[in-house]
């Protein structure tokens, strides 16, 4: 006999109205069938099997309170057998005592999983969840619980600097997968960025401590796995115990087969009034809540085809095949010929109710492409936010805006382009901006430099990491060149495209969001003209870059021609440096853009 724990089933939940059981003592009841229904302060919550038995106790009444991670039902599923009992009422194994015993524990974590997602879907979607089905049952194997028993906790490494916790996106694995070392196990995002853990060693996954969506926190099991020798071992040892095992389980206690054949013979009559026996048909995975809105319509699951993970039916299935139903029974058959030849006489009259049930439904289909909701601010847009308030408030901005004549670089970049595609370089203006930034830094570096924590030094940095603003889909992400007063253009080129690449994608590496020391942001790239930036904290100066626009100017001779022009606007932090020093910066800058040909002299 072994007790049914109730899991976690939302955030903070610490217990629960138990609102109605929907099994009763004596029941033999399936994995995933739904027992009982719980209400939080959230949403009414059903409580699925995690594994096949006999209901033997229910431990609360309806509309007590049961608290989580309380025992909720005992149920027995065949392990406590008599045969592991010697005569004198004493285990002859005590191997397999020990066996018994973790594979409740393994199905209890597996319930919890389940019942967390069903409380975080607040709907009747739930999450697929093929992969308990399957689990639950291989967790009563004497090899499977062993496994339990030799596994190993992966632990959550540091994955940036001050990082405490990140969200758990995608696992790529299923439990029961056989994974190799450094293959990706799951992404996670942290504050900064989408990041790719990898298996520390080869082996089978056995349980993960986290579900989707959830938050895991550093230096906390994230997963168990166990490795190959491990498992090799053993397998070893589960094929000389085969023997005893099919014997304990030969060997079932009558009152158990009295309890199974009484369900079984409710079952029978039930399935025999659509011909069918419920064992002979294979059983297709679908979650409590698919099958409690089968139970609503009276449908039969076998009906459906389902077009879930290993068939399984969602919802989304058994609403089409509802409303496929519901089609095919207002279609017009030979009987109802009279009413076709009575719909004719009035052709007129419907085709203008059409019409303004078209106008009615077009009206409907515009108000719908908004819709109220409640997106929860978190990830790198959380981060940005909290920063951005942080930098407006703490660092005293100033700005100066200017413009600058780029029709030579423009010339020149066109000459070169071709030899750099030749490299598989994309040649953008953004090498030759960083490039003569980090000359202009040479001369004047307290723009490079940062102020201390307590504001009593200015600290100067050694080497000019120039960050850029990407807006990827996860938000703004500011990785950075490093060295650039080290690099060539060619250089600079190669990196600035990777980093493009990987902050759209959402999977820049920690290592890349560091370090920056000063900051470009490309607003022209959108359209915009002029901007005005935020500090990016705890650098010291922004540049934000306008598009360039093709406008009169007047040349020495004091005659129009068309140049291009492109706007820029600083921001700088007034805490260390002042107007004149900004000023002589961004015309030293200015003057390397203007004249390419220059800038080719200052270069080491």
């Amino acid at each position: 006999m072994n007790d049914f724990i109730l899991p976690d089933i939302g955030e903070g939940i610490v217990e629960c109205e138990l609102v109605k059981w929907l099994i009763k003592e004596g029941d033999v009841i399936e994995e995933d069938q739904p027992v009982a229904e719980v209400m939080t302060d959230k949403a009414l919550v059903e409580i699925p099997a995690p594994h096949a038995g006999t209901v033997v106790k229910l431990y609360c009444q309806e509309g007590e309170i049961a608290r989580v991670h309380a025992p909720l039902f005992a149920v027995d599923d065949g392990s406590d057998s008599n045969s592991d009992k010697t005569g004198h009422g004493e285990r002859e194994d005590d191997h397999a005592g020990d066996v018994m015993v973790a594979a409740p524990a393994r199905s209890t974590a597996q319930a919890q999983s389940a019942a967390s997602q069903a409380v975080s879907s607040q709907s009747d979607v739930a999450a697929p969840a093929s992969a308990l089905s399957v689990s639950n049952g291989a967790a009563t194997t004497p090899t499977a619980a062993a496994l339990e028993r030799r596994s190993r906790d992966f632990i959550l490494p540091d994955i940036g600097e001050g990082i405490v916790e990140c969200e758990v996106v995608t696992w790529h694995v299923a439990e029961g997968d056989t994974v190799e070392e450094d293959q990706t196990i799951v992404d996670v995002m942290t504050d900064k960025a989408l990041v790719e853990i990898t298996a520390s060693e080869p082996g089978r996954i056995v349980r993960f401590h986290y579900a989707q969506g959830e938050n895991a926190r550093v230096h906390t099991p994230l997963y168990a796995y166990v490795p190959d020798e491990e498992a090799e071992a053993e397998s070893t040892e589960s094929t000389e115990s085969d023997v005893t095992s099919s014997e304990r389980k030969q060997a079932q206690p009558e009152r158990l087969a009295e309890h199974r054949q009484a369900g079984d013979d409710k079952s029978d009559d039930k399935s025999k009034q659509d011909g069918r026996h419920e064992e002979s048909q294979r059983r297709i995975p679908a979650t409590p809540a698919v099958r409690r809105l089968l139970r609503e319509h009276q449908l039969d699951i076998q009906v459906i085809a389902g077009s879930g993970r290993n068939g399984r039916v969602l919802k989304e299935d058994v609403l089409a095949y509802l409303k496929q139903s519901e089609a095919h029974e207002t279609d017009v058959t030979p009987d109802d010929s009279h009413k076709v030849g009575a719909a004719a006489e009035t052709d007129k009259t419907a085709a203008e109710a059409c019409a303004v049930v078209s106008d009615v439904a077009s009206d409907e289909e515009r108000s719908s492409r908004l819709e109220s909701k409640a997106v929860p601010l978190k990830g790198v847009a959380a981060v940005m936010a909290r920063r951005m308030v942080q930098a407006s408030t703490q660092i005293p901005h100033f700005h100066y805006g200017d413009e600058l004549d780029i029709t030579d670089l423009l010339a020149l970049r066109a000459r070169l382009k071709v030899r750099a595609e030749q490299q598989g370089i994309r040649l953008t203006l953004m090498p030759f901006i960083m490039k003569a930034m980090a000359l202009a830094v040479i001369e004047e570096p307290i723009l490079n430099a940062r102020l201390s924590e307590d504001e009593s030094e200015i600290l100067y940095q050694g080497a000019c990491n120039i960050g850029m603003a990407v807006d990827s889909a996860s938000g703004l992400m500011v990785p950075n060149v490093k060295g650039v007063e080290r690099l060539s253009i060619l250089e600079i080129a190669r990196e600035v495209g990777r980093l493009t690449e990987a902050a759209r994608s959402g999977r820049v590496a920690q290592a890349d969001l560091k370090g920056g020391t000063l900051s470009i942001s490309n607003i022209g790239a959108l359209g915009g003209t002029y901007a005005a930036p935020i500090i990016n904290q705890p650098e010291v100066a922004i540049v934000a870059l306008g598009r360039t626009q093709r406008l009169p100017r007047f040349d020495g001779e004091g005659n129009v021609c068309a140049r291009d022009i492109m706007t820029i606007t600083w921001a700088g932090d007034h805490r260390i440096i002042d107007g004149g020093t900004i000023a002589r910066f961004s015309n030293l800058w200015k003057h390397y853009l203007e004249h390419p040909d220059e800038m080719l002299l200052s270069l080491s």
